[in-house]
């Protein structure tokens, strides 16, 4: 049975648990059931945004635990894979399960063989001893389950119309190879492939300095802000916001740069500093100009619609006017 070779890992002793509480909105049993878990990864999930704003603005992404929770938790931001995983893994080492890191590779738009740099957590319940089941949390994906999945193959998770499925196979040299897949409109895609080689938190630091700083990172001077809720998925590009239902249809709607700030707090309830609105503003003007400089290799803005309020919401959300 694979357990953490440090009994504080994950920092679980140093976590703020009843602000986590109050951030998720979770107030159930605290005890390491599958249960407690299922619903506490739903509500960290439907709860904290994925978002690289931090890295588009220059910025080094610390995991120490005070760090991550400062950010996540006290000033009610987002964070990537690295992010959510250090704190959620926290909160269920804190609450008495036993958490071991993962890294997955993405697939999702390439068939180029990426590096394994996408955390996720293997978790082990109290009735694992009993049951032989484990499970695989996946929170800072951006797209992913709301819900734990069972480490098995075919598993699958249809939690509101969403479909999620675990696919093993082996690698070359024999080591199993789990491949994680979501419905679309179009039918079944890969998301990201993983081993069971346990990852530790000195592992994620290497992986997360690449991610954040180096200018071939995937998220290298682009604002990526995602959301998992019940019946929408919310993915903002640059300035364009697609909104992504569990059958696969989407609406997309573009915004000037000047409203992306607005538009992180309405949509994603994202409190940045009024400080940094200016700075960001300009960082996606430049990307905004390099997608129209290179065409060939990224794509340009959906066409602009009016203001528009959102039948799931109410509220209005502003839209581009350019």
């Amino acid at each position: 049975m694979t357990t953490n070779d440090d009994a504080t890992a994950w920092q679980g002793g140093l976590l703020d648990l009843d602000a986590y509480l109050r951030r998720t909105g979770y107030d159930g049993e605290l005890a390491p059931t599958l249960d407690v878990l299922r619903a506490l990864t739903r509500a960290h999930i439907t709860s904290i945004p994925f978002e690289t704003v931090e890295i588009v603005l220059g910025r080094p992404i610390p995991l120490d635990l005070r760090d991550v929770q400062d950010k996540l938790v006290h000033a009610r931001r987002g964070g990537y894979c690295y992010e959510h995983s250090v704190l959620l893994a926290a909160v269920l080492e804190r609450i008495g399960f036993k958490v071991t890191g993962l890294a997955s590779r993405v697939r999702i738009g390439t068939e180029t063989l990426r590096p394994a740099t996408h955390a996720m957590l293997r978790v082990e319940t109290v009735e694992t001893p009993e049951t032989g089941k484990v499970w695989v949390c996946d929170p800072g994906f951006g797209r992913n389950p709301i819900e734990p999945m069972e480490l098995v193959d075919g598993a699958e998770a249809s939690v509101g119309g969403w479909g999620f499925r675990l696919e093993r196979t082996l690698t070359e040299t024999g080591n199993l190879l789990y491949t994680m897949r979501s419905r679309g409109a179009d039918g079944w895609f890969d998301l990201h492939a993983f081993t069971l080689d346990q990852r530790y938190a000195p592992d994620w630091v290497v992986a997360n300095h690449f991610l954040s700083t180096h200018v071939r990172s995937p998220f290298a001077g682009r604002l990526l802000v995602q959301q998992m809720r019940d019946r929408e998925h919310l993915a903002l590009d640059g300035s364009t916001l697609t909104t992504t239902l569990p059958d696969g249809t989407s609406e997309t709607r573009a915004f000037a740069p000047e409203e992306v700030p607005e538009v992180l707090r309405e949509v994603f309830g994202m409190h940045l500093p009024h400080s940094d609105h200016a700075e960001l503003v300009a960082r996606v003007y430049v990307a905004r100009q390099a997608v129209a400089l290179y065409p060939a290799t990224v794509h340009p803005p959906a066409q602009a619609v009016p203001h528009l309020w959102t039948h799931r919401t109410g509220r209005r959300v502003p839209t581009a006017l350019c």
